[in-house]
């Protein structure tokens, strides 16, 4: 232990091996005894934890619904906030990003105070992230870097002395726009990891197309935690800097990347020279107190979840109101109705009642004479069958048709995916339905109260009358008869007149029995159209509807998951 009291009081600049046993618990990516994990207060607060518990009921409900690849950046993000909130919340990591030549490794030198990242001519210089710690308990969050601790360094008396960046950790990158591929993924991959990054431009590059397209442009919902430096200002002659600054910032907001001005929050922009210090302190400044507040990896989930929501955002918001109006469904009902042929079944009982009150209320030689006919009929001791309207009782293409029509009205406006969904259901349900319609067809044309249309009051009255009128009949004629085999006193007129009276009077009970018969034939049509209506309408909407519901409220709960998300913004 005195030897590694010695070297500490000797040498502490990081670029040579420190303390051992911290050496070693870097190399072995676990945390020593003074270096505590702490998570930020054991789960995030507020709106940000509301977010993300929506985010994660968002993933789950969705996951049947759309393909892996579109949930793959929100998982991504979940991920990562679940992987932040186990490391400490006493450090903020900042990465350092730039160009070739663009001065970053001089810039980390000159806020360390000492010379951490190599600098010189030879490109790239930087080949891999270098992380410069200015207190204890950052290697869970180094490991997660995979950085490793040879490439660890602590900055002038290890930090102890510069209190306003205690708590920072600064990764320097290697070059964003290097020849090496290798290089670009490690910029790629940290930039995914880190609390904020600070974007160093110079002269030459600050408008060069590969950063704004490929970086700023892509990250400009993350401006709170970007800070953008144009260094080496000190190779700009009298008020250019001011100019390129300004040419900068219009750059910036063409990107949409907000800048912090007026106290509003953004991306802040300043200009400085590492190589002379002109602008360090600032920069030191503004970066202390953007520590302090360590609120930074809050901040950069949040943008990291307004990205994953503005991608997801084609496959939960809706064009308009979708849905499954009343006009509609009444619609879907009236189409079946329609293919299990409710109105030709009403028609067709109304010409039956018609008929059932002919035959009781007409005269007997009408019966006698049909009874007749249908003995000359071959093979027809009962009526034949009129044509069916339809050659099934169920048109299988309408029904078809209804279920498409339905579907595409349910459908309308929403996503892609959920519009596919609400379809799959809908043709679903409707497997079996044309037999399912079949079978209600045959059971709803039968009246309730048996298998012969009722009766109105009115009907054993008429009967009677019939039958006096034929009883009229049968008296004159045997009247006459009487008078002719001389039983009877003669007298043509009187029996005449009533076997008239009984001729006459059986067609004009017939007659009025058919007016009178049309209200209740019409009446009992009518409601054997609406039982096959409610039928048909009460089967689509068990088999077809209710699932296309369940499919409209499964959108729903997205939907009101999803604004959530995305932070109580306008979704549609």
């Amino acid at each position: 232990m005195t030897v590694v009291s010695a070297v500490d009081e000797r040498w502490d600049d990081g670029l040579i091996a420190r303390r051992a046993e911290e050496h070693a618990e870097l190399e072995a990516g676990t945390p020593g005894p003074h270096e505590p994990h702490t998570p930020i207060g054991e789960t995030y607060q507020g709106t940000l934890r509301s977010r993300l518990d929506a985010l994660r009921e968002l993933v789950g409900l969705s996951t049947a619904r759309l393909e892996t690849e579109t949930l793959a950046e929100a998982g991504r993000v979940l991920d990562e906030a679940a992987a932040r909130q186990r490391l400490s919340s006493r450090h903020t990591v900042v990465a350092i990003a730039g160009a070739t030549g663009s001065g970053k490794s001089t810039l980390i030198n000159a806020l360390a105070g000492v010379p951490i990242s190599e600098t010189g001519l030879r490109r790239p210089t930087t080949s891999a992230p270098i992380a410069c710690v200015w207190s204890e308990g950052a290697a869970g969050l180094l490991d997660r870097l995979a950085i490793p601790g040879r490439l660890r360094r602590r900055p002038l008396a290890g930090g102890a002395g510069d209190e306003g960046l205690q708590g920072l950790v600064l990764v320097d990158l290697p070059d964003h726009d290097s020849a090496v591929t290798a290089h670009r993924d490690q910029v790629d991959r940290v930039l995914a990891l880190v609390d904020a990054v600070i974007w160093v431009v110079d002269p030459e590059k600050y408008a060069d197309a590969a950063l704004h397209e490929r970086y700023l442009r892509p990250l400009a919902g993350h401006a709170e935690v970007m800070f953008v430096v144009l260094n080496q200002i000190d190779r700009l002659p009298g008020d250019t800097a001011h100019q390129v600054v300004d040419d900068l910032r219009r750059l910036l907001d063409e990107d949409g990347l907000a800048l912090g001005e007026h106290g509003e929050p953004g991306a802040t922009v300043l200009a400085l020279s590492a190589l002379t210090g002109e602008g360090v302190g600032e920069l030191r400044e503004l970066l202390g107190a953007f520590v302090q507040g360590r609120n930074a990896a809050e901040r950069r989930l949040s943008a990291d979840v307004d990205a994953a929501a503005a991608r997801l955002r084609p496959v939960y918001v809706a064009e308009g109101r979708p849905g499954l109006g009343e006009r509609s469904r009444e619609d879907f009902g009236a189409r079946l109705a329609v293919a299990i042929g409710a109105a030709a079944a009403g028609e067709a009982a109304e010409r039956e009642w018609r008929r059932n009150a002919g035959r009781a209320c007409g005269t007997p030689w009408l019966r006698l004479w049909r009874w007749y006919e249908r003995l000359r009929t071959p093979g027809g001791t009962e009526p034949r069958a009129e044509v069916p309207v339809e050659e099934e009782l169920t048109a299988r293409q309408r029904v078809e048709q209804a279920v498409r029509i339905v579907a595409d009205e349910a459908s309308l406006g929403l996503p892609a995916p959920w519009a596919q969904a609400v379809r799959e259901a809908a043709v679903r349900g409707s497997e079996g339905l044309p037999e399912a319609l079949d079978d209600l067809a045959v059971t709803a044309r039968k009246p309730r109260a048996g298998s012969r249309p009722p009766r109105p009051a009115w009907w054993p009255v008429a009967v009677l009358a019939q039958a006096a009128m034929t009883l009229l009949q049968f008296y004159g004629a045997l009247w006459l008869v009487g008078q002719i085999i001389g039983v009877l006193a003669p007298g043509l007129l009187p029996p005449a007149l009533i076997m008239l009276a009984g001729i006459v009077g059986g067609p004009l009970v017939e007659w009025a029995c058919a007016a009178a018969a049309r209200g209740p034939a019409r009446r009992y049509g009518q409601e054997t159209e609406r039982r096959l209506r409610e039928a048909a309408a009460g089967c689509g909407r068990a088999m077809v509807l209710d699932p296309i519901t369940a499919e409209l409220m499964r959108y729903r709960e997205v939907r009101e998951q999803y604004a959530t998300v995305a932070g109580g913004r306008r979704v549609g």
